[in-house]
This record gives C-alpha cells, sequence and structure tokens, in this order.
C-alpha cells in the first residue's frame, strides 16, 4: 500500500493504493472523514467512484479491496460496470418496439401489453437496479414474487399464464438487450411453470346464443339510421366484416390487424354436394405477422366477406390494410377497436362487469369461438390447427373440453353454425 499526500488544491486529504494499484481509497474535504472508492474500467474507459462509509482507515482498505475484487471478476466476466439502468433499459426496448408497431409488425395493442408486463418485472426488480448487476439466476423466483405482490396490492390471483406470459416478454427484451451489448447474458433462468389444465381453459369464448345474436345485432349496427354520416357507416362495416372474417379463419387479432390486400391471393368459388355455392378466401400468413414468427397458407370461408368490404373500401391497393382506418393511412385505433368492442357488447346485452371482467371476452374470443365450433362439429384436430397456426397439443389441451357439447348440436339447428364448423350468417347482411 502506498500512501500519497496530495498538494491542497486537489482538496485531497489522502490517497492510498490497493489492489498494486488498480484502484484508490482517498478522502477529500467536501465529505468530511468518510473514505471514496475509484477504479478505472478500462473496457468503458471510466473511472468508477463509491463511497465507503466509514471514516476507519483499516476498514475503508477492507471494503475497498472487497469492491474492487468484485469490479474486476465482473469485468473479467463481461458484465458492464456503468451499464443501464432497468428503467432505462425498459425504456430502450419499447422504443424500440414502437418501430414495430410504425412498421405493421406488431398491433398498438400488443405493444401496449408488453409494456403492462415488463412494469410489473420493473417493480420487483427495481428501477434504479442496474442491468449489470443481474445474472441469468436473479430472478428465478419471479412467479412466486410476481404473485405475492399482485395478492398483497388487490387481493387478486395471477395465473401461471399471466406470469409465463410475462417470462417470455421479459426474456425477448433481455435478447435485444444483449445484441445492444447492454445484457452480458440473453435470457433469465425462469423456475419452469407447469400450466394447469384449467388454467388454459380460462380463455372465454361467446355461448352459440351470443354469437348468433351478435351477427344479427350487427346489421342494424352498420344501418344508415344508426349512423351519423358515411365514414362512421364504412367503419362499422369493417368492424362487421372483421367479426365475420375472424371467426371463420381462426385468425390471431394481430395477424388480421396487419393483414393487406396483397396477403388476400384470391377468393375461390365451389360447390357442394348439393349445388350451394361457396367462397372460399386464400391467405398468406407472413411470418412477422404471425405471433409464432412461422408463415402459413390458410383457406376459410367468408370469402363474400373480403369481396363485399373490397367493394366498399377506398384503399385495396395490395400494400393497404383490409381492415384500414377510414382514411387508409393506417389501421383503426386501440381506442376505435375499444369503443366498438364495447358496443357490440352493449348490443347483445352483455354487460360491462360480466364481459369485462367476469369473462373477459375481447376480439380474441372471436377466433376462440371459431375453433370451438370446428372441434364441436368433429373437424379434424390437426386441420384445425393447421389453420389457427397452432399446434395439435395446444388444441386439444384448450379446446377439446368443448367436445361433448358437441352432443348438443341437434339443439342447435336455429343457429348459423355449419357441419363442418363454419360460422356463417343466417342471411345476407
Amino acid at each position: 500500500m502506498r500512501k500519497k499526500r496530495v498538494n491542497k488544491g486537489n482538496n485531497l486529504h489522502s490517497q492510498h493504493d490497493i489492489l498494486d494499484g488498480l484502484a484508490q481509497i482517498f478522502r477529500v474535504k467536501q465529505s468530511g472523514d468518510v473514505y471514496q472508492f475509484r477504479m478505472y474500467v478500462k473496457d468503458e474507459q471510466k473511472h468508477y467512484r463509491k463511497s465507503l462509509k466509514t471514516s476507519d482507515l483499516e476498514t475503508a482498505l477492507i471494503r475497498g479491496r472487497e469492491l474492487g475484487m468484485e469490479l474486476s471478476t465482473n469485468v473479467k466476466q463481461g458484465k458492464r460496470v456503468f451499464g443501464q439502468s432497468i428503467e432505462e433499459a425498459v425504456e430502450l426496448y419499447l422504443d424500440d418496439r414502437k418501430t414495430d408497431v410504425d412498421s405493421g409488425l406488431i398491433v398498438k395493442g400488443r405493444w401496449s401489453a408488453i409494456s403492462t408486463q415488463l412494469k410489473h418485472f420493473v417493480e420487483i426488480v427495481g428501477r434504479r437496479t442496474k442491468v449489470s448487476e443481474l445474472d441469468r439466476g436473479s430472478l428465478f423466483e419471479y412467479s412466486r414474487l410476481r404473485k405475492a405482490i399482485a395478492n398483497k396490492k388487490t387481493g387478486k390471483t395471477v395465473t401461471d399464464t399471466t406470469v409465463a406470459n410475462e417470462q417470455s416478454t421479459i426474456n425477448h427484451m433481455m435478447k435485444f438487450l444483449n445484441r445492444k451489448d447492454i445484457s452480458h447474458f440473453d435470457l433469465f433462468d425462469f423456475k419452469k411453470i407447469k400450466i394447469r389444465q384449467d388454467d388454459i381453459g380460462k380463455r372465454d369464448t361467446f355461448k352459440l346464443e351470443e354469437y348468433d345474436k351478435l351477427v344479427r345485432f350487427m346489421r342494424s349496427y352498420v344501418a344508415d339510421k344508426n349512423c351519423k354520416d358515411e365514414n362512421e357507416k364504412l367503419e362499422r362495416m369493417i368492424i362487421r366484416d372483421y367479426v365475420l372474417i375472424s371467426s371463420n379463419s381462426c385468425m390471431r387479432v394481430g395477424e388480421l390487424r396487419q393483414l393487406t390486400w396483397g396477403d388476400v391471393t384470391r377468393i375461390e368459388t365451389i360447390f357442394d354436394d348439393k349445388e350451394k355455392e361457396h367462397y372460399l378466401a386464400h391467405i398468406n400468413v407472413r411470418a412477422e405477422t404471425s405471433k409464432v414468427k412461422t408463415k402459413r397458407k390458410i383457406i376459410c370461408r367468408g370469402g363474400e366477406y373480403f369481396e363485399r368490404l373490397k367493394k366498399r373500401q377506398r384503399f385495396t391497393s395490395s400494400e393497404h390494410l383490409v381492415f384500414t382506418s377510414v382514411n387508409g393511412t393506417s389501421g383503426l385505433s386501440s381506442q376505435k377497436w375499444a369503443k366498438h368492442w364495447r358496443a357490440l357488447m352493449t348490443g347483445i346485452g352483455v354487460s360491462l362487469k360480466e364481459w369485462k371482467d367476469d369473462r373477459n371476452l375481447t376480439w380474441y374470443s372471436l377466433r376462440h369461438f371459431g375453433i370451438t365450433m370446428r372441434v364441436m362439429s368433429n373437424v379434424n384436430i390437426l386441420d384445425i390447427a393447421k389453420l389457427a397456426g397452432t399446434s395439435v397439443n395446444h388444441i386439444e389441451n384448450t379446446y377439446l373440453k368443448y367436445k361433448e357439447e358437441s352432443m348438443r348440436t341437434q339443439a342447435m339447428k336455429s343457429f348459423s353454425i355449419t357441419k363442418d364448423g363454419t360460422v356463417l350468417e343466417k342471411e345476407s347482411s
């Protein structure tokens, strides 16, 4: 250890080299007798400084050596000493995902969901915590902590599915931070969550009578007398056809809202064995719009809804969104989707508490309904999985509980559900 006397102009009482000169402890007039630590981090070309919170030299030397050795170890392991805080890192990631919204890779609603998920992450980790202070095992007990905090704050239970989705989002962010050289690792090792069957089944769907009522209500919803002007009428027509296309195609919300007219490759007219005319839509689901990042081609009923919509739309070039805003510059805003959903639920007599809190009916429920109808109608599970862009295992785990309801199909003759599970309007809208 070498003690240096420094002139009064530097405001130093004294300075001591430690760790063979790699670091120093010192006192300055402004801090009184309290010792400070300083170490130069070569890789980041910056001095690390920290108060040792003691005026005793021997204690300061011990604490300084421990801190210096810890920093040296972190540097050797590739950890950043002056990394960003968790709050800053999350903001950086969310800004990056905003570009995905602008480019149409994700919808605004998905961005909002990601933002909410990461707020829980920040709450658990601490907004001022440095990314460099974390390692792969830091969030092993995330599930337990997340549930405990939620229960304490709201008294509500957080499902395993919710936690699993949050963990997936967190790790997606960590991969991003690792690519940006902000984090020295790319994934947290979360404690494995076993999703219970009861938890999987909590995605709610429509009852048959509710869906039939919805179809009938939408006829009045788009009527001239109920629309203040042509723009509102067009927007409501877009919503009406979205409902019908969603339940027939079983596409995800994000896939549908990013669907362009170029993705609808053709409408095919076919006749069944009773010479009844049907319209099939051929659709390319792009990998960048899919939740599972895998492209697929689907053929589904409901081609007439695409044709009807295209005739009324003002923007139908291949790059234009199918479900666009009236001005054609972008998709409908999240506020408008929410407004129309509230209007539809009110229109069919489902209370706010029931659809929002008790049953969690959302735009996704239309996809859920379409899949459920096909399961109940004995459509081949592999075919359903291909249509929906999911696994056979997922279909079996999530939807086969509805299979027993297929025995009630004779009681459903008045509803517009065909034997193959196609969701149709009973009358032309």
